[in-house]
């Protein structure tokens, strides 16, 4: 009997060694949000959501998608190693006038695969006063 219990707590001991030793990247984020603020018509769409892996595995970013065709994300190409950090950069059409509220869908093999980040902010019409 005393044999059965040594042997369950020696394979439950390994179990838990193994599963300590999992690897896993961690996604974090500098922000989930960027604010375009207040911008006029045709300014510079491009800002960029800055991020870190801080697991212990290579972080590898397999899709990034918009909500709208007017918004269009890129992802990184090469995974990110443990405590590397990556970009991923959205570019906005400022063509389009009025307020800007969009999310940015991030899939990835980290302990969280999906991650939404969001756009914000106002594109001004020209001020010659047409809109």
């Amino acid at each position: 009997m005393m044999k059965k219990i040594v042997l369950v707590l020696f394979v439950a001991m390994i179990g838990l060694s193994v599963k300590a030793q999992e690897k896993t990247a961690k996604i974090e984020f500098k922000t989930e949000t960027v604010d375009y603020g207040e911008i006029a018509k045709g300014s510079d769409g491009v800002r960029v959501f800055e991020f870190t892996n801080t697991g212990n595995a290579p972080l590898i970013i397999s899709n990034v998608r918009s909500s709208c065709g007017c918004t269009i994300p890129k992802k990184p190409e090469d995974p990110i190693m443990p405590g590397k950090t990556g970009e991923i950069q959205v570019k906005y059409d400022t063509n389009r006038v009025g307020p800007i509220r969009k999310a940015i869908t991030v899939t990835s093999n980290a302990d969280t695969p999906t991650k939404i980040l969001k756009i914000k902010g106002e594109i001004k019409a020209a001020s010659s006063g047409t809109k």
